[in-house]
């Protein structure tokens, strides 16, 4: 088992494209590709960056609130790599939680989604990831997360559905044990000003 990289290597990155643009064929001398390998290379640091972040450190925004309520922060706008081909999903994420005392500052939701996007991903396993990790982080009595998301491997490659929409959900907690509360926090989320 290899040992996992703390850093993403752009120099691996920028060879590698240089080969990818010599396997189909193209001039790496041409002006419009001589700086491509580096580009590509930045690229997908930008893109990955989160592989290498610990989400905890968005939880240094907690406070002590005394509020039981849904909170919920919705159309968190999120791009991700699917790791089956190496093209971007991107969509919306809604994500809601029962608070037990402590609350997250707002900015810090679209954050923990950030970090967890910013990887090599299924959709799936994303939701899951955020869900699970705000669960536990901050013990709330519920989570809920809904991803909405077009994928570029599907839209112009393959099957060529564009427009189509993926959608996932992840309830924990009380809005999975209780109908009532999952009913609530859901009518919240596709309450959606779009």
């Amino acid at each position: 088992m290899t040992k996992k990289s703390k850093t993403i290597d752009t120099e691996r990155i920028r060879k590698a494209a240089k080969e990818i643009l010599l396997a189909i064929g193209e001039d790496i001398d041409r002006e419009g590709l001589k700086k491509t390998p580096e580009r590509v290379a930045r690229m997908y640091t930008e893109l990955l960056g989160g592989m290498h972040e610990d989400p905890k450190k968005h939880l240094r925004s907690t406070f002590t609130e005394n509020y039981d309520e849904i909170v919920l922060l919705r159309d968190i706008p999120f791009y991700s790599i699917c790791e089956h081909h190496l093209m971007p999903f991107i969509g919306s994420a809604h994500v809601a939680y029962l608070p037990t005392g402590t609350v997250l500052g707002v900015s810090k939701l679209a954050r923990i989604v950030d970090c967890f996007a910013r990887r090599l991903q299924t959709q799936e396993r994303l939701t899951f990831q955020i869900a699970d990790f705000i669960m536990e982080s901050l013990k709330s009595q519920g989570v809920a997360v809904i991803l909405e998301a077009s994928h570029s491997c599907m839209t112009i490659r393959g099957i060529k559905k564009p427009g189509s929409v993926m959608v996932t959900s992840a309830l924990r907690g009380l809005f999975r044990r209780d109908p009532k509360s999952r009913n609530e926090v859901l009518s919240l989320m596709h309450n959606s000003s779009k």
